[in-house]
């Protein structure tokens, strides 16, 4: 009986604490939203739905490249680019520990989403925050509640055009990664597209640029939740009008 209370008290104090990170991790980027971000009045469809002040941001780590966010959900976060991708699986984008880690750009692809693919990473927490949400996309209905998300970055806003998304393994070709338009780019396109559980009439094109959003799923070994976007650029940046965009910019 000794034996089984010591494991059980363990046991708690072990779920008492994972539960307390994740209260943390909710907080700082609940602060950060609120810190860094507000909401721009103005928008329009012309520009962002957020301005993201990235001056700020960057003093405190200037390895942010971007915010996603997605209006009526939980995905409102900074997005980090790191030298691998390994540290911020771990680490807050103050580069603190953290067992949510941050959302992330593929160490391999190019700054400033210029790729024609990009990747971009998050942990499924239990609490639903980070990218848990991307196995939500499965479902026709939620997709045409939440048909785009917006990656705002000091050079130049973007709305992602959601296209499709499903269940794939940690090993398939979804994560090869492209740099430039072309006939191999056409042929990964046409295949995501052909694998999505809910449609889109969002017309897909090898001279756009994409992103791929991953986090993990649990419906088999080694299984992946991806949904793929195309980047439609407005006339922000960081949720400001564009110099000369007839925004109303001076």
């Amino acid at each position: 009986m000794a034996v089984l209370l010591v494991i059980f008290i363990g046991s708690v104090s072990v779920i008492g604490f994972v539960m307390k990170q994740y209260r943390d991790n909710d907080r700082i980027y609940a602060q950060a939203s609120e810190e860094f971000t507000k909401t721009n009045e103005d928008s329009g469809g012309e520009t962002a739905p957020k301005v993201v002040d990235f001056d700020a941001l960057l003093k405190v780590n200037p390895e942010v490249a971007g915010w996603i966010y997605c209006e009526g959900t939980v995905i409102d976060y900074p997005v980090l680019k790191g030298g691998d991708n390994k540290f911020y699986l771990s680490h807050t984008y103050e580069k603190e520990y953290s067992v949510s880690g941050s959302i992330f750009a593929d160490a391999h692809n190019r700054p400033g989403f210029v790729d024609a693919n990009t990747i971009l990473y998050g942990h499924h927490m239990k609490n639903d925050s980070m990218f848990a949400t991307l196995e939500n996309w499965q479902d026709q209905q939620y997709y045409e509640e939440h048909p785009v998300m917006w990656l705002l970055t000091p050079e130049r806003d973007y709305k992602i055009e959601l296209f499709s998304g499903y269940m794939t393994s940690a090993r398939a070709d979804t994560y090869t990664m492209i740099q430039e338009p072309g006939a191999e780019m056409d042929a990964y396109l046409e295949k995501a597209a052909s694998q999505s559980a809910f449609q889109s009439d969002v017309e897909i094109d090898g001279k756009s640029r994409y992103v791929l959003l991953s986090t993990c799923a649990y419906v088999f070994d080694n299984a992946r939740a991806v949904l793929h976007g195309k980047l439609t650029p407005v006339e922000s940046a960081g949720g400001m009008p564009l110099a000369g965009s007839g925004t109303g910019a001076e």
